[in-house]
């Protein structure tokens, strides 16, 4: 499974917690997960799927005992704020945030209670002012990070430790993706 997947998973098994809980006190409430993402629908496609078939797997059927309320930037950062804001008028139980620090700075500015998972991006989520610390992140901000800064090092020690005879590597990488040119420093 890819990260996305595992992180959105973590984010339906808190979710599944608080429901739990809240259960035994009112009635019957369908979980309601709000998606923020960077990208658009149709190439989300493949993720979203595989998330919708992991829930099914644990019994979550969408738009049956789990709801989803979806909102894609399609490329306009400009829309960033406006879309968190809807998740927040529509009482979300939690925000999945996929497609960086922007979203996930939006979703945090619109709203201080409703959990607000991040699906790792390639910056530090400390250094960017987006939680307190990787240990007790505080607020209302979770989730997973790649640190590509920090990793990056790491990452081609294991691969001379793995390849020990390799002497080049080529790195593909997006320039228009802050994080990952940064990551190349």
């Amino acid at each position: 499974m890819n990260h996305k997947v595992i992180t959105f998973l973590l984010a339906v098994s808190v979710l599944i917690c608080f429901h739990s809980v809240a259960q035994a006190q009112q009635a019957k409430k369908v979980p309601r997960i709000g998606y923020l993402s960077a990208l658009d629908p149709v190439r989300e496609s493949a993720g979203s799927e595989a998330i919708r078939l992991a829930l099914r797997e644990l019994g979550y059927i969408e738009g049956q005992n789990i709801a989803f309320e979806y909102r894609y930037t399609e490329g306009k950062v400009d829309r960033v704020p406006e879309l968190a804001g809807e998740l927040v008028r529509l009482k979300v139980d939690i925000i999945v945030v996929s497609g960086g620090s922007r979203l996930i700075q939006a979703a945090k500015n619109a709203t201080k209670t409703i959990p607000i998972v991040m699906t790792g991006g390639g910056g530090d989520p400390v250094e960017l002012g987006l939680i307190e610390s990787l240990a007790r992140p505080g607020g209302n901000v979770t989730g997973i990070t790649t640190l590509s800064r920090e990793l990056a090092g790491k990452r081609l020690e294991l691969l001379k430790e793995a390849v020990p005879k390799i002497a080049r590597v080529a790195v593909l990488y997006d320039p228009a993706l802050p994080a990952s040119v940064v990551s190349l420093n």
